[in-house]
């Protein structure tokens, strides 16, 4: 029997045939994602649903949809996805990541345009017959300092468009490296010079708990007066009432907006302010980019559904059905490895190298690394993928290489990742033992052997006696249970660490106190994904 998809959002027709074509029974009902009654009837007959951002793949929905094998979702955002419900039952949710990038781009340097000559107004003036061309007074772009925080692959094209126009640029983004900002063409800054410089400051980062009020009432006072601001990103990035009260003071000379804290947008304490230029979410609303990513997902669907080739996904690696069995685990140690090391790194990324020793030399490394690069820089960038992972890593022109040899040690096969920053270099390794389970054998060259539990934290410090009594001593006062501790140092003395599996996170005052004594360098919080 054919498998079947439900299109329950607009997609163009083409999309539509390309299911077709490639033998995928399709119905296609673009009202339907506003009829969650109706959605939630019928979703148990299709193997595949396709949508944009009006169906909301819930919970309810996902619990009904007995034998839904993949959501695909024509676009970049799956905030209307229930990814952990999907995991749980198996869905896997693919994305088309890229198809919106110059789309995006485009929609903020247009509104960075309007904002700059005041042209919504001027229009709206005019056409009522008025000729109030005093009254337009704007500024030139050419020669400008623009900011842009966030330098990845939509606002990587917004720099080079900003060149382009002959502005200054000046990027904040973690993960940039100098010589990356250098081969751009921008200056590499800290979000505080960003902030004192710029004529012109445009967003461009995923919504995450560090990147959430990125501009808020602090951040705007820091802000050069007479600077406008552009988001095009995520709503909630921006305080809205700052920003309109900053407006109001006239410290910020305008904004343009296509995102918001709450939307639809039916009110904002932007709207009515002179000189803001607000568009209902536009950034992917072009015929190009809503063909391209509408083709995009039918085809990912339908290699999936009909050859079990799975890409841009979300919650699965790419890997194929034979290579599964085998290299399930050690995915899952991949991601992990790379998480501990994302959590624990603060300052940008320079270098990367991945050794593969004995067994894993011999496996799908490409998936592997993939797997690895994702739970790298999932910290900063929350809705990364396999697919997406390398290509961000490129784009943020970090050194990649990897190292294949000959079993060397005790263990069949393990994996070790080296991460080289501007202050220091710093390695984990880990292997997959009989239960199928990933394993931590080695932190910054001092072995170990330790479990990887949802919550856990990592510890440096320097080798004194009493320590693991005021680790234990700590923790306990602080209500945290201890599941297992492991140890290790390179010498007496010298070097140590332990890693703790505990059964929930700790609280930074717990943390705080840990760093308190004089002995511990480092005291941090990590989680991982091990279900």
């Amino acid at each position: 029997m054919a498998p079947r998809v439900l299109v329950s959002d607009e997609l163009s027709e083409t999309a539509v045939q390309i299911f077709r074509d490639r033998g995928v029974e399709v119905d296609f009902l673009p009202k339907l994602g506003k009829d969650k009654e109706k959605l939630a009837e019928i979703i148990g007959n299709y193997d595949g649903l396709a949508i944009r951002s009006a169906t909301k793949a819930t919970e309810k929905l996902i619990a009904v949809a007995t034998n839904l094998k993949v959501i695909g979702r024509a676009g970049i955002g799956v905030d209307n996805v229930d990814i952990p419900a999907a995991s749980k039952r198996g869905i896997i949710v693919m994305n088309t990541p890229f198809g919106n990038s110059i789309t995006t781009a485009e929609h903020a340097i247009a509104l960075m345009f309007a904002v700059a000559r005041q042209l919504p107004a001027a229009d709206a003036s005019t056409q009522a017959g008025k000729w109030e061309k005093s009254k337009f007074m704007g500024v030139e772009i050419t020669g400008k300092t623009l900011g842009v925080i966030g330098a990845g692959n939509i606002g990587g094209i917004v720099c080079k468009k900003a060149l382009g126009l002959g502005m200054h640029v000046l990027a904040y983004d973690p993960f940039l490296s100098a010589e990356r900002a250098q081969e751009m063409g921008v200056t590499k800054v800290e979000l505080d010079e960003l902030l004192a410089k710029a004529d012109f400051i445009t967003l461009h980062v995923p919504m995450t708990d560090k990147t959430r009020g990125i501009l808020g009432k602090e951040a705007l006072a820091k802000t050069k007066k007479g600077v406008r601001i552009i988001n095009c990103a995520r709503g909630g990035l921006v305080d809205e009432a700052a920003l309109a009260e900053a407006i109001k003071s006239g410290h910020v000379a305008g904004a343009g907006f296509d995102v918001f804290e709450v939307e639809p947008a039916t009110e904002s304490p932007l709207f009515g302010l002179p000189n803001v230029v607000c568009t209902p979410h536009l950034g992917a609303s072009t015929t190009e980019a809503q063909e391209n990513v509408a083709l995009q997902v039918a085809e990912q669907m339908s290699d999936y559904l009909v050859k079990g080739a799975v890409s841009n996904a979300i919650n699965m690696p790419s890997i194929t059905a034979e290579e599964a069995p085998i290299l399930k685990p050690f995915i899952r140690l991949a991601d992990v490895l790379g998480a501990f090391a994302g959590q624990v790194t603060e300052s940008p990324i320079k270098e990367i190298e991945i050794l593969y020793d004995g067994s894993t030399a011999d496996m799908n490394t490409r998936a592997l690394t993939s797997a690895l690069l994702a739970g790298l820089i999932r910290n900063q960038v929350q809705d990364v993928n396999m697919v997406s992972a390398p290509i961000m890593v490129k784009e943020k022109g970090i050194v990649l290489s990897e190292v294949k040899r000959d079993k060397t040690g005790v263990y069949d096969g393990y994996i070790k990742l080296t991460v080289t920053t501007e202050n220091q270099t710093r390695s984990i390794a880990g292997t997959v033992f009989s239960d199928g389970k990933p394993r931590f054998i080695q932190i910054k060259g001092i072995n170990m052997d330790a479990d990887v539990g949802a919550n856990m934290v990592y510890i440096s410090n320097t080798d004194v006696p009493g320590m693991i009594g005021f680790m234990g001593t700590t923790l306990g006062e602080g209500g945290v249970n201890i599941a297992n501790f492991q140890l290790g140092r390179d010498k007496q003395g010298g070097d140590a660490i332990a890693l703790l599996y505990v059964d929930e996170p700790v609280k930074q005052e717990v943390l705080d106190k840990l760093t308190a004594h004089p002995a511990i360098r480092q005291a941090k919080p990590l989680t991982f994904n091990v279900d």
